[in-house]
């Protein structure tokens, strides 16, 4: 039997067709979440965080397979939402600003997962190899409702005008930004040039 595959199930959230803003309506999702705060390029809870988040997700996937084939499940993109402490920094200013980000990394799992399940599975994966940040792992639905989103190819240091345009097309579409700048990352930076890297932004809106 084929594994869950949330990105097909979900295929307008994470795979557009275009490279154009769009307004989406986003469902409520589970995820394993980690908050933290620095530059992800420098901070050792960050990287402690997405070690965590890998670790639990696959060993999670594994024991339910093994438990029941049914519930087999591919493990999400990594995703990641970011905010500073102050109201409306331009991106310029968070660009400069990098060890003030605020973030909460995240992965998908199936609305079926339970909470027990999850902590079974970062009690295991935390037995298995020293991980730091399972302890502040935790299992939290996502409602964002209606965003919009575009996607961003190249380097994620380049974003910021990708993110503006998204930002005017909202503002021209008699919307305005609430909540959290949300990043999905659909390419594995290990793996793939920066210039080809694929990441879908995204923000919930309301109306203006």
């Amino acid at each position: 039997m084929a594994p869950f595959d949330l990105v097909k199930q979900h295929r307008s959230l994470y795979a557009p067709s275009a490279k154009h803003p769009a307004i989406v309506e986003v469902p409520g999702l589970a995820f394993l979440m980690v908050d933290g705060r620095g530059d992800p390029d420098t901070s050792e809870a960050y990287h402690q965080a997405l070690e965590a988040l890998y670790s639990v997700a696959y060993t999670l996937k594994f024991s339910l397979k093994k438990a029941d084939a049914e519930r087999n499940f591919k493990v999400a993109p990594l995703e990641g939402l970011w905010w500073a402490d102050e109201a409306a920094p331009s991106m310029a200013e968070l660009q400069r600003e990098r060890d003030a980000w605020n973030w909460t990394m995240m992965i998908a799992v199936p609305d079926e997962v339970t909470a027990e399940e999850v902590a079974a599975a970062a009690d295991t994966a935390a037995r298995k190899r020293e991980l730091p940040a399972a302890a502040l792992l935790r299992h939290e639905r996502l409602e964002e409702g209606l965003a919009a989103q575009i996607m961003h190819v190249g380097p994620y240091a380049e974003e910021a005008p990708t993110i503006g345009l998204l930002h005017d097309f909202v503002a021209a579409q008699g919307y305005e930004l609430r909540g959290r700048h949300h990043e999905i990352y659909l390419g594995d930076p290990r793996r793939t040039a920066p210039e080809r890297l694929r990441t879908l932004l995204r923000h919930p809106i309301r109306e203006a």
